[in-house]
């Protein structure tokens, strides 16, 4: 892993200067200067500056279309994704595609930073290394940890933070076996990146420090403020992507509608092209007054939004120091006029605002601290620093929990965070564990009838079913525990519809995932009712769920890492797993071959999981996919490692086509 490890950062580091130089190339051909200036922006002719964006939004708008669609947006989602979800395997065309659609974006004037797409680009490239290598699926997601390491590094001369980025953000593990090979990742970009590009920091910044005591105050506003302008930055811009997705034209027409809006606000605000740096370092050396910089706030979220939106590609990390340098100068230009002796530069606001928008939108404060310590070099800053980042942190997230990236997965309905428990129950029906024995009572059934079905039924729940056979409501141990006191005084008195709950009964149906009762069981204890066009039709008991959750917990695992202990020339017998599965290899059957996995459903159809095909090509030389994606077609000649229960397994050796497995559609 150590030497793996070297190599992703070496090329990660010579991808970041490739990145770096193709903006420059892009800047001379598009501005005719590269890297271009604000003074000079200001001197081009008006059309100029409309047209170039747009023409750079539509091309960008193809390259995605056509190529790689993974490559829209900011990146960083899509690489956590590929981690929680399929891995650590991300498609190896990615890293042209996002370079190229990411330069030509920023390079162009996109209101865009450099970030998220050399984290893709780095990410893809560990995650090509490593499935080149038949790395198994654990190491597979460090390996793209170190890819995202080695760009962050590479492209912000920042090692500490690029390493911190990996854990915090895109893998959420500080585990030694992890952090050890993406700090060497790290540290070798960054050796690549000072040979070509030179050690030293992103922004000059002046000497800052901590004038008074009392001064922490105006940073913890700051903080505040941070938190505040980063929810609303999250909102417009998640807002605008709906807005643009639902405009009814062809998708690269909505980034060339884009870049005509971002060229229309550099006619008379340029700042807002590309990365702002320049912009950036003006607020840092508090050359800009309060109200423009309030101004540029506004205008930058709005740019960003407009672009990403729109469909462009490219990171919202320098965009987020962009909108904190300008809130906290404009913040520090206050504070510093109405109290001059104990408070420093408006310049010192800038920079720590910097962090605390960071921090809050992407819920990663301590990567935010040392990456604006790397970004700079100014230590003596530290302190109000972490205070306005800790508070900009906290107050975010409690008012919103995800951050600017995982928002983005929730809105697909990836959950990444509870997603580790929900992740694995997603494509399993409920009709995989529902029971169909469960006790019924009548609304006018009275108290020795209800104790007696108590009794005679193991369950824990009693529903009761009124004439017309909807379910009325249920009867729990709880409900019944309070009659219990004295049970001969109230059997004449008390009926099932008295003591029947009619309220906030989760009601599930058959072919509804088992994720969405794993969510119910944080509140509710008893067993939810499976309903089926308003009836009763089966329940579901908590303990079975959890069953079934640690038996995809153990096939996910085994199907990792047998998948990688298995090499194209060795065979592998049938034999037995925990929990009566077993795990096979056969050959495929023939009704399968020309069918993908979706078509076929094996989980639905077989209730087994196809952890490996091995194929053979017309030489003779044999290739393994580990894990294979539902789109997985199968061909004549492959052989699958397959996991579930025996039975299924012999149904499936069989070619039984006869449907009843317990799983559901996919691998």
């Amino acid at each position: 892993m150590v030497l793996v490890a070297v190599v992703i950062g070496l090329l990660g580091g010579l991808c970041a200067v490739g990145f770096r130089q193709f903006i420059q190339l892009v800047n001379r051909v598009a501005w005719h200067q590269g890297p271009y200036t604000l003074e000079y922006i200001q001197s081009l002719p008006f059309w100029w500056k409309i047209l170039t964006p747009a023409a750079g939004g539509l091309v960008v708008g193809l390259i995605i279309h056509y190529f790689a669609r993974e490559a829209k947006g900011h990146g960083v989602p899509e690489v956590m994704e590929a981690v929680a979800l399929q891995g650590g395997r991300i498609r190896p065309r990615v890293v042209l595609a996002k370079l190229v659609a990411s330069g030509i974006s920023i390079g162009s004037g996109g209101s865009v930073g450099r970030e998220g797409p050399i984290v893709q680009i780095g990410s893809a490239l560990g995650s090509t290394l490593g499935q080149w290598l038949r790395i198994d699926q654990r190491k597979l997601r460090t390996l793209v940890g170190c890819g995202a390491a080695a760009g962050i590094a590479g492209t912000f001369n920042a090692p500490v933070a690029g390493a911190l980025f990996a854990v915090e953000i895109i893998l959420g593990d500080f585990g030694v076996s992890q952090f050890s090979p993406i700090v060497i990742s790290s540290v070798a970009a960054t050796v690549v990146s000072q040979h070509y590009l030179g050690d030293f920091p992103a922004f000059e910044v002046p000497a800052y420090a901590l004038v008074h005591a009392g001064e922490l105050f105006a940073y913890a506003g700051l903080g505040i403020l941070a938190a505040l302008v980063a929810l609303a930055f999250i909102r417009a811009l998640y807002g605008l992507e709906d807005f643009f997705d639902r405009l009814p034209i062809f998708p690269p027409l909505r980034t060339l509608v884009g870049g005509l809006l971002i060229g229309v606000m550099g006619i008379w605000l340029p700042h807002v092209f590309g990365v702002g740096y320049e912009a950036i370092n003006e607020a840092l050396h508090d050359r800009l007054v309060w109200q423009f910089m309030a101004l540029l706030v506004v205008a930058k979220i709005l740019a960003v939004s407009i672009t990403i939106g729109s469909g462009g590609s490219g990171g919202i990390f320098a965009p987020s120091l962009f909108i904190g340098a300008m809130l906290g100068g404009a913040v520090g230009t206050v504070v510093h006029t109405l109290w001059p002796a104990s408070t420093a530069g408006a310049g010192a606001y800038a920079l720590v605002g910097m962090g605390a928008v960071v921090a809050a939108g992407t819920h990663a404060p301590i990567t935010a601290i040392l990456i604006i310590f790397e970004l700079t070099g100014e230590y003596r800053i530290i302190l109000p620093l972490m205070i306005s980042c800790i508070i900009a942190t906290l107050l975010a997230t409690r008012m919103q929990r995800a951050s600017i990236y995982t928002l983005k997965l929730l809105r697909r309905g990836i959950d990444i965070h509870r997603g580790k428990a929900l992740n694995v129950l997603q494509n399993v029906p409920v009709r995989a564990v529902m029971r169909a024995d469960f006790a019924t009572a009548a609304p006018d059934d009275g108290l020795p009838v209800l104790l007696s079905k108590f009794i005679d039924h193991p369950g824990s729940t009693l529903f009761v079913i009124g004439e017309d056979g909807l379910v009325q409501g249920i009867i729990t141990a709880d409900e019944i525990r309070p009659v219990m006191r004295d049970p001969s005084a109230l059997e004449v008195l008390v009926i099932a519809e008295d003591l029947c709950v009619t309220d906030d009964i989760p009601r599930v149906r058959p072919d509804d995932s088992l994720a969405d009762v794993m969510k119910f069981m944080e509140s509710y204890r008893g067993e939810v009712p499976v309903m089926e066009d308003g009836r009763l039709v089966g329940v579901i008991w908590p303990e079975d769920v959890i069953e079934r959750y640690n038996t995809e917990v153990l096939m996910r695992d085994m199907a990792g890492s047998m998948a990688s202990a298995v090499r194209p020339e060795t065979g592998m017998e049938v034999f037995p797993g925990a929990g009566g599965t077993v795990v096979a290899e056969l050959p495929v059957p023939a009704a399968f071959t020309g069918k993908s996995i979706a078509q076929v459903d094996v989980r639905r159809s077989y209730g087994v999981s196809v952890l490996m095909v091995r194929h053979s090509d017309a030489h003779g030389k044999q290739s393994l996919t580990t894990s294979p994606p539902a789109d997985y077609t199968f061909r004549n000649g492959d052989v699958l490692l397959v996991l579930g229960p025996a039975e299924r397994v012999r149904r499936l050796q069989r070619g039984d086509w006869t449907a009843g497995g317990d799983g559901a559609g996919g691998s």
